[in-house]
């Protein structure tokens, strides 16, 4: 099992910055994806941003392309996402996401249902 703990949300006036971490723990592995998801009320659970755990390449929803950055840190079993320029409507819950699939050189998984391993999730508000 892999246990995923979420920190480093809470609340920012619009234009401000945060950044969110995820630990890794358990059956930690080398390959497959970590992404970070968020969903806000009565909206679904929508994909952010996706990094391959091997080569740390990158990938990101047009809504935060050049204000959001994943990565992470193998060692330390460890994600980020550096949040920049932050506006209202990137008010969220934000979970962070792991799987162990290995894909195509130039494919990544964009849906919530591919998976398994899901944190407990960080709220992160933006004031107006």
């Amino acid at each position: 099992q892999v246990q995923l703990v979420e920190s480093g949300g809470g609340l920012v006036q619009a234009g401000g910055s945060l950044r969110l971490s995820c630990a890794a723990s358990g059956r930690t592995f080398s390959s497959g994806y970590m992404a970070w998801f968020r969903q806000a009320p009565g909206k679904e659970r929508d994909f952010v941003a996706v990094v391959r755990r091997s080569t740390g390449d990158t990938y990101y929803a047009d809504s935060v392309k050049g204000r959001f950055t994943i990565s992470r840190d193998n060692a330390k079993n460890t994600l980020y996402l550096q949040m920049n320029s932050l506006k209202p409507e990137d008010t969220a819950v934000y979970y962070c996401a792991a799987n162990s699939a290995i894909y195509s050189s130039n494919y990544f998984p964009l849906l919530s249902a591919l998976y398994g391993y899901w944190g407990q999730g960080t709220q992160v508000t933006v004031s107006s």
